[in-house]
């Protein structure tokens, strides 16, 4: 298949490029080498969306822009709640109620101009009001970019304050979708002149997008926990339950039960999923002297939803609907300061860039879909005698499963940035420098069973609320609220130190070795618990619930011990009582003690590319560069499956890639055709992936996995024949082969051979845009469509489903002056269920799919 596709792509290249006339191609100047430079002149594969093409396009969202980059793919369930992906290196879906504490840092960075706002889980969603460009540069980018950067990194870059004139601009725009809700947006832009020395920018922003997936009526019970479920069940992804993960209830024989229904007939709504984005931005830029600026930004932004953006296949691919039994809502905001001085120091050229980045999200989840995995889930909602296995005929009620988890996250990010250029017209050339990031995320999910309150227990009704742990981190000293069974309550941080440097010799004319590398040093701590209000239902018998090790991170040596449920006071350990032969210390806790504090990891990675240019219109480079990504520390730390042949690790390797890459840049027909492309193979070891596997521990965990391998060749061109003036053709592919090469998790949960995640065997868009006179206006058309192979959404069979392939187009027409614009659109013309990303974590599938068919206007006018 994949040699096929890449023969099919060779020839329409070449029949495209047998076609040509005369034309000229616009040069796009990108800084993905730290310097500015146009992409047909750096050895690197980066591509561009330019700031007339997101204009084009209707380019606002990471959605929008992640579906016209072929080599992109995202995790996850709607705005601000993705994980970006380059070239296929993916091993699992998000989840975001335990992105913060079991959440792997992501492989790709993505950075605002020049600061990385990357966070486990959750892409930063930045409205791209007033963008100059979004720059992709595929493939490990960290001698340069650091440690996400370990298969590509994404870069937001901003207009900057413009010192030649004042002038401004004001965009609105009006949609409506098919079965959804009508869109609005506005955008105002100023930018003042003041001096020659000074100017100051300004944008603001506020865009409604109208929803369309409904919540219909439903009802679910208990009675459909995997508690009762036999071995041998076969799941929506064709895969059996094992006997390991069925149920355990010794009898069949529920008629004594009675199960009451979650009944969602007061949530019943269409086109819950509305989103507002609401926002701006302020920057300043300043000669201080001669040789010496300053550009200061300040931004902040409001990202308001509702519902869900996923639907339930079971209920419908037209229907765009959910079952959900609670509200969801999604409250993010961030506010950012960023502040760069340029100047010179003798021969060298100085950048220093700082940046401070705060951001909170409160959100609401719809928890029902843990009933069709959570095998201990009737322990919390259902009498005691419904509860514990060997029973013969078990009688009581079973309350209704209306699940939700509240999250909250609270994230500060600062950044510092510097380094120094040589002069880069000389024949040896350099850019060197330090970089430090400090992040702290605090994050708190509260687990709500509300039936919980209300069953029939041994001698009392309902679970007591339970108090965190008086040691160690908490956000919340007093009591869980009431429904609440689990907590977690962790601070994390991530602190980063590195030293990098790249290095241009030129060897004559026409070739260059580029030595690259960088030392990094970091370090993942946790501190804090995952708490639970398990032995807080008054029992007569001790023990009866087993002894419980709580799960607390760095809390200055000490773990926590319950000795049994009917014990008042926890038992704290430190090492002085492991090491004190008078003393009984349970084996967890020792082993508990002696695991690591922090997941620290240092090296040096390194990058080597040597690049031919024959003649002024082609480049050629060969690359060999290494990328990784930290690891990070395990809540359940030690916990067992059920034979002992696995026991989850206290904390993660590093994952590591080796990238060979050759690569080509080319403007051929005299500038009419611009193609680039690389060809490229990865090598991963340790790949990292997150498991939630309730057999080992109820617990998501993460584990390195496997090895694997991706091979792929991608490309994009840009065609402008002379001989029909106004028309231009963009289009661009990715061909992926992965494979999991070795698996290294004794878990039966990866299999060898199996493809990576989110990685299509082919990807491509295409454009066609023609501008013509109208009696004085320019008029333009531009059809465009864009198609993905079918993929898969994690590694681990378990959790694994298949997103199917799609194929959407659009269009858009309209006509313009200097002053004004004016444009009809159509996206997703044939109102195709795109299947964007999915989830099959809890047993079923969950699917995220493009907005159905948008037809609107959008009006532009400039002053």
């Amino acid at each position: 298949m994949f040699q096929r596709k890449l023969l099919v792509s060779a020839v329409i290249s070449a029949v495209a490029a047998s076609q040509l006339a005369q034309a000229e191609i616009e040069e796009v100047v990108v800084t993905a080498t730290k310097q500015s430079a146009s992409t047909q002149d750096i050895p690197v594969a980066v591509s561009a969306i330019t700031e007339e093409s997101l204009e084009q396009l209707g380019v606002t969202s990471f959605e929008d822009y992640l579906v016209q980059l072929p080599s992109v793919t995202a995790g996850g369930s709607g705005p601000g709640q993705s994980t970006i992906y380059i070239r296929g290196v993916a091993s699992t879906t998000p989840n975001l109620t335990t992105a913060g504490v079991a959440g792997l840092a992501p492989n790709v960075a993505l950075y605002l101009d020049e600061q990385p706002l990357s966070q486990p889980g959750r892409n930063l969603d930045v409205y791209t009001a007033d963008m100059n460009r979004v720059e992709v540069l595929a493939g490990p980018q960290g001698t340069l970019f650091g440690a996400s950067s370990q298969a590509g990194t994404v870069r937001l870059i901003t207009n900057k304050p413009d010192r030649s004139e004042s002038y401004g601009t004001i965009k609105v725009g009006a949609a409506a979708t098919k079965g959804g809700d009508p869109s609005s947006n506005i955008e105002v832009m100023g930018n003042l002149a003041i001096s020659e020395r000074m100017a100051l920018r300004a944008v603001v922003y506020s865009d409604t997008k109208g929803g369309y997936i409904d919540n219909v009526a439903g009802s679910l019970t208990a009675e459909e926990s995997a508690r009762f479920r036999p071995a041998g069940t076969v799941r929506a992804n064709g895969v059996p339950v094992s006997s390991n993960r069925a149920g355990f209830q010794s009898t069949s024989d529920l008629s004594g039960v009675t199960f009451l229904a979650a009944d969602n007939s007061a949530l019943v709504e269409d086109d819950i999923n509305e989103t507002t984005y609401t926002g701006g931005r302020v920057s300043g830029s300043f000669d201080v002297t001669d040789e010496w600026s300053l550009l200061l930004a300040v931004a902040h932004q409001e990202l308001d939803a509702d519902g869900v953006f996923y639907a339930d296949p079971e209920l419908g691919d037209d229907d765009l609907a959910v079952q959900h039994y609670q509200p969801d809502r999604l409250e993010d905001q961030f506010d950012n300061a960023a502040w760069t001085i340029e100047g010179r120091v003798a021969a060298l050229d100085v950048v220093y860039t700082g940046a401070f980045t705060s951001r909170d999200t409160d959100q609401a989840v719809d928890y029902a879909d843990y009933l069709f995995v959570g095998q201990y889930l009737p322990y919390y909602i259902c009498d005691g005698s419904v509860s514990y296995p060997g029973s013969a005929a078990p009688s009581g009620t079973c309350q209704a499963p209306n699940l939700f988890v509240d999250s909250r996250t609270e994230t500060e990010v600062t950044t510092h940035e510097l380094r120094f250029s040589t002069d880069q017209s000389a024949g040896v050339r350099a850019t060197a420098g330090v970089f430090y990031s400090d992040l702290e995320l605090k994050e708190r999910n509260d687990f709500n069973y509300p039936g919980s309150t209300v069953i029939q227990g041994f001698g009392q009704v309902g679970f007591s609320p339970n108090y965190p742990f008086s040691t160690g981190y908490t956000s919340d000293g007093g009591p869980f609220p009431a429904g609440v069974i689990f907590r977690n309550d962790i601070k994390r941080t991530d602190e980063q130190f590195g030293a990098f440097g790249e290095v241009t010799f030129d060897i004559g004319d026409q070739f260059a070795v580029v030595l690259g590398a960088r030392y990094y040093d970091i370090e993942v701590d946790f501190d804090g618990s995952a708490n639970s209000s398990f032995c807080n239902l008054f029992q007569p018998d001790a023990n009866a619930y087993g002894t419980d090790i709580s799960d607390i991170y760095n809390n200055d040596g000490e773990v926590t011990y319950h000795g049994s449920c009917n014990t008042a006071d926890h038992i704290t350990y430190t090492q002085a009582d492991v090491d004190d032969p008078n003393i009984a210390v349970p084996a967890a806790v020792a082993a508990a003690l002696n695991a690591p504090d922090t997941a620290s990891t240092d090296g040096t990675i390194f990058k080597v590319t040597g690049n031919w240019t024959p003649t002024a219109d082609t480049l050629f480079y060969l690359t060999v560069s290494e990328g990784f990504r930290p690891g990070l520390l395990n809540r359940p730390g030690g916990a067992s499956n059920a034979d002992g042949t696995f026991s989850v690790p206290y904390a993660l390797d590093t994952d590591e890639v080796l990238n060979t890459e050759l690569g080509w840049k080319t403007d051929l027909a005299d500038g009419s055709l611009r193609f680039n492309g690389s060809l490229f193979f990865v090598q991963i070891d340790d790949l990292q992936t997150t498991i939630f596997d309730p057999s080992i521990t109820n617990l998501f965990f993460s584990d390195n996995a496997a090895n694997a391998e991706v091979l792929g060749l991608e490309g994009d061109f840009i065609y402008a024949p002379d001989s029909l003036p106004g028309l231009t053709v963009n289009g661009a592919f990715s061909l992926l082969d992965t494979e999991i090469t070795e698996v290294l998790t004794p878990t039966n949960d990866v299999q060898k051979g199996d493809s990576l995640a989110y990685a299509p065997e082919f990807q491509a868009t295409l454009s066609a845009r023609y501008e013509w006179d109208l009696s004085g206006f320019t008029a333009h058309v531009m059809p465009h469509m864009a198609y993905a192979d079918e993929s898969y959404s994690d590694i681990i069979t378990i959790n694994r489903m298949k997103i199917d392939s799609w194929l959407m187009f659009g269009i858009t027409a309209g006509i313009s002056t200097e002053q004004w614009s004016a444009e009809l659109f159509i996206d997703n013309l044939t109102d195709e269920r795109a299947e964007l990303a999915a989830n099959f974590v809890f047993d079923r599938e969950r699917v995220t799919y493009a907005r159905p068919r948008t037809g609107g206007l959008r009006l532009a006018y400039h002053f």
